[in-house]
């Protein structure tokens, strides 16, 4: 018989794995502790916030009454609350204007301002909220500071967190004058009986405690302050871009928790599909060549001759929102987008700087074709509006077809928003003009669109840029 000798632990010792695992124990035991006193000095040592009586905005107008959007009673509130002063909620309406409100929260749109809209994030699908004053379904029984703490912090009225596809981290910036004025126009819209869908976000994201923690990574709230060594017309336009215009929300990378890559300010982003190009001062990527006159044009009608035609996202942003900023804003826009930190992309060619004119047309009369070709598909769903050579027609009066030579959608790197645009059209209108481009989604297959596109690129854009069927394919399902 074999002896075998068992060890035995001295008496009142641990065993090594206990040991660890009440080390662990404690060490987290200690960590939330650390966040619970954090949070707890937080709330009771935060700086109070900033009251601005001045808003850096110019004082602001509905250029155009008649597209406003009319209470359910002329001269009545829609909800009884006490009639708000008129100027104050004109001064709104512009506001609201400016924070492109309706795009985000009208799904439908005989219901603007009913939410309902559909928004994609890597995490699930975020339904925006009704915001018309109904009382049931909407916000009619907010408070004006149920509003604001919205507005400025990302909290709704029953204390829960809100997803930051609501842009609180930049509306936090918002002055509690000019979030006051919006909340009086929105009283005046007629109220609408309307519950959005559901969020179906995936498990832990549907847990709103959880911003708590993104917060602390991606938010800072408080009031914009002014630079006192920037001129008035720069704080106006800094009040604009980084509050309610939100312009980062777009054109700024996204970091792992899809908060704002902030090393990376304008330098360009995808969503949903669509590349928000980059906005920095830098020269091939950005838009340092452009002249001022130039973005303030774009910015008001959507297009520039020679340069770009706004569709998808920022064609919408256009039509809702800054068509309708007064010249004083769009000008200090510019002014201050000129002075942000230049970031180089991956263009080593300015984007509006490519292509001549094709004469395709003439080498495929009499040709048999065979298989999926590019030049025949661009003369047979293409050529009648942007002409077989790419150079357009209409010239540069307002509603023309756009050339797609020195275009930089066809120009860029990237041949998404090309793709794009063939599949989904392109519908803006403005005061100027009424732009329609038809979709081809239910037209061509995905080889085709790949194939339409690659000739685009190649003969009047960037001939660099490729995009293959399996691309085109993603970019068709993307949700819009």
């Amino acid at each position: 018989m074999t002896n075998k000798t068992s060890r035995v632990q001295p008496a009142g010792s641990i065993a090594p794995g206990a040991r660890r695992r009440r080390i662990r124990m404690a060490t987290l035991a200690a960590a939330f502790s650390l966040f619970a006193l954090y949070l707890a000095w937080h709330e009771a040592y935060d700086p109070p916030t900033r009251h601005d009586d001045e808003s850096p905005i110019a004082q602001a107008r509905a250029d155009d009454p008649a597209q406003s959007t009319q209470p359910a009673q002329p001269g009545q509130p829609a909800t009884g609350i006490a009639v708000a002063d008129p100027g104050l909620v004109k001064r709104g309406e512009y506001l609201a204007r400016a924070g492109d409100c309706v795009a985000c929260h009208t799904a439908d749109k005989s219901r603007p301002f009913a939410g309902g809209l559909p928004i994609a994030t890597p995490f699930g699908t975020i339904y925006t909220p009704n915001i018309t004053p109904d009382p049931d379904t909407g916000i009619g029984q907010w408070t004006d500071s149920d509003f604001m703490r919205a507005m400025q912090q990302g909290i709704g009225k029953g204390g829960e967190r809100l997803y930051p596809a609501f842009p609180y981290a930049e509306y936090t910036k918002v002055t509690d004058q000019d979030v006051q004025a919006i909340r009086a126009y929105l009283n005046t819209l007629a109220p609408i009986h309307y519950t959005p869908p559901r969020n179906q976000m995936r498990f832990p994201f549907n847990q709103r405690w959880l911003m708590v923690f993104w917060n602390m990574f991606n938010f800072n709230e408080g009031r914009f302050v002014p630079d006192p060594k920037q001129s008035a017309e720069w704080n106006r336009g800094a009040y604009l871009v980084e509050g309610l215009a939100h312009c980062e929300e777009c054109h700024t990378p996204r970091n792992i928790l899809q908060g704002l890559k902030t090393t990376d300010r304008f330098s360009g982003a995808t969503q949903g599909g669509w590349h928000a190009f980059n906005i920095t001062p830098e020269k091939n990527s950005g838009v340092a060549n452009w002249s001022n006159d130039e973005l303030v044009s774009y910015l008001s009608t959507g297009a520039v001759p020679g340069r770009a035609n706004a569709a998808g996202p920022m064609g919408q942003v256009v039509e809702d929102s800054t068509q309708y900023l007064m010249s004083e804003d769009l000008a200090s826009i510019v002014t201050y987008l000129r002075s942000v930190a230049p970031v180089i992309g991956g263009e080593t060619h300015p984007r509006d700087q490519w292509g001549t004119p094709a004469n395709d047309v003439t080498a495929l009369r009499g040709t048999e074709i065979t298989g999926v070709n590019g030049a025949q598909l661009f003369i047979a769903n293409c050529a009648s509006c942007h002409n077989w050579t790419g150079q357009g027609v209409g010239a540069s009066a307002p509603g023309a077809y756009p050339s797609l030579i020195h275009n930089t959608t066809a120009g860029a790197n990237e041949p998404n928003n090309l793709a794009m645009m063939i599949l989904h059209g392109v519908s803006r209108t403005t005061k100027n003009a009424d732009v329609l481009m038809p979709a081809f989604d239910g037209e061509l297959t995905d080889d085709q669109v790949a194939a339409i596109t690659n000739y685009v690129t190649k003969h009047f854009g960037n001939p660099q840029a490729m995009v293959s069927v399996d691309q085109v394919a993603k970019l068709r399902a993307q949700q819009q």
